[in-house]
């Protein structure tokens, strides 16, 4: 018998009846699972970590889909709380133009709609996005209405004021990011989106 036969017979499994015909048995060995020649693969690990900032989930506005922030990990975030009908919802048309004009660039602005000052946020969230939409064209992602300031502040916004020193004292507060989950600057309501500091600001995270 030649040698490559006989070291085919030798892998045979013991549990082969030897009764069984050569052409059989070599036929059933051919026919085992990959997975019995040969041990598993490991599963590869994460590209990338997700900085401890992003590690939460949000529902997204207009269906109340879960969103994790995870997604935005790298990139340069501009977190907001905005509101309806407040003096500076005006704001919403120069935070549309701040993203389009450097979202290919890696910036995102994150929308957090709160009812925390002078109850100017009180619809629905799909009220909300509605108005959002018709009234300035915002297309930057919005999530459900968020507690911002208080005991009962969302653990976004506790690390936010954390990290920064600074809690918003009105709607419209900016928080910028940099791309490594870290808060770069924060910035108070009556501060524009095209204020020089604030596009200063983007332009050296970016």
């Amino acid at each position: 018998m030649n040698t490559p036969l006989l070291n085919t017979l030798r892998t045979l499994p013991l549990s082969l009846p030897l009764s069984l015909p050569l052409s059989l048995a070599l036929a059933l060995t051919c026919s085992l699972p990959a997975s019995a020649a040969a041990p598993t693969k490991p599963t590869a690990a994460p590209a990338a970590n997700c900085p401890a900032l992003w590690q939460q989930q949000f529902k997204r506005l207009q269906d109340e889909a879960p969103q994790a922030l995870c997604q935005y990990a790298g990139k340069v975030v501009l977190v907001v709380n905005t509101a309806s009908y407040c003096g500076f919802t005006g704001q919403y048309e120069g935070l549309e133009a701040l993203y389009a004009r450097y979202q290919a660039r890696g910036l995102v602005v994150l929308g957090f709609p709160s009812n925390d000052f002078g109850q100017q946020e009180p619809g629905s969230g799909k009220e909300i996005a509605d108005f959002c939409f018709n009234t300035y064209g915002v297309k930057f992602p919005m999530f459900s209405k968020t507690v911002v300031v208080g005991a009962g502040r969302s653990p976004l916004y506790a690390a936010l004021a954390k990290a920064s020193g600074e809690a918003p004292q009105w709607n419209f507060h900016k928080y910028l990011v940099d791309r490594q989950g870290r808060v770069a600057g924060s910035f108070a309501s009556s501060v524009k989106p095209d204020d020089k500091r604030l596009m200063a600001a983007i332009e050296r995270a970016l």
